[in-house]
């Protein structure tokens, strides 16, 4: 875990800024001992709304996933930050996004008991998509894609097609 990580965990909004002002660490590395999470996963997951919004502002990409492919949001909708959720929202993050299990934020905001968050990501999940496609019809580019992610996805695909073809042959 970087520095980083950690003032972002922790709600250290002043060295958070320090660390980004002066460039010392990635905002968008993943800290693989703890299911490859970035500064921004903890700080939506612990509701520090100020210091994801200036790690968004220093290049932090919300698309970013998990092992287990949570976005921010999943992570903010998990703990109940309505507040981190909302500024997802409006910084056009995707919040809309299914893990590895096909759960998307809502759905884990359900799980968790978390009421206004679920109405609020029902809503929100609506625009999103609306916003994505008119993005797309005006050529605007949408950062909402951890291409990384994707590519261990099919790679995990690609396993378990030959792991099938070997069994059916056997």
């Amino acid at each position: 875990m970087t520095e980083l990580h950690q003032a972002a965990a922790a709600g250290d909004f002043a060295r958070v800024q320090e660390i980004l002002r002066r460039n010392e660490c990635d905002p968008n590395q993943r800290d693989v001992d703890w299911s490859c999470k970035t500064p921004l996963h903890w700080a939506a997951a612990q509701g520090h709304t100020e210091t994801a919004r200036i790690l968004i502002e220093h290049g932090a990409r919300p698309c970013l996933r998990t092992e287990h492919g949570w976005t921010a949001a999943h992570g903010a909708a998990e703990s109940g930050r309505l507040s981190v959720l909302r500024l997802l929202h409006a910084l056009h993050a995707p919040i809309d996004k299914e893990d590895c299990c096909g759960d998307t934020p809502a759905r884990i905001a359900e799980i968790y008991g978390h009421h206004d968050c679920v109405l609020f990501l029902k809503e929100a999940e609506i625009e999103c998509q609306a916003y994505r496609k008119v993005a797309a019809q005006k050529g605007v580019s949408v950062d909402d894609t951890d291409e990384e992610w994707a590519e261990r996805g099919k790679e995990r695909e690609d396993e378990a097609i030959s792991r099938s073809n070997i069994q059916t042959q056997a």
